[in-house]
């Protein structure tokens, strides 16, 4: 018999997330979470960050989408253009003081 849905070890569902860049559906544990820090958007390596957080895949076609389509400030419920230049360095694998 086949289950349906996503599930771990132990038959426990998976934490969902939405990306905001392909707005497609995955496990939390495949998006990398992203946090405000004033009007900076950066990584959250390791999920402990403070405040309202928002999902991506780690790749840079979702990064280009969510700046395309203004979903950051969306998601983090600010107006106005944010930086997303340490997520854009964390993507493309530059040696940078990210949290």
């Amino acid at each position: 018999m086949r289950r349906h849905g996503n599930l771990e070890y132990g038959c426990h569902a998976a934490p969902q997330r939405t990306c905001v860049g392909c707005r497609v559906r995955t496990d939390k544990s495949e998006l990398l979470r992203l946090v405000l820090v004033e009007d900076q958007v950066v990584p959250d390596l390791r999920g402990r960050l403070p405040g309202r957080g928002a999902s991506l895949h780690p790749s840079m076609s979702c990064l280009e989408l969510a700046e395309r389509r203004r979903a950051f400030s969306r998601a983090f419920r600010v107006p106005g253009p944010l930086d997303v230049s340490r997520v854009r360095a964390h993507l493309e694998g530059e040696p940078r003081n990210v949290m």
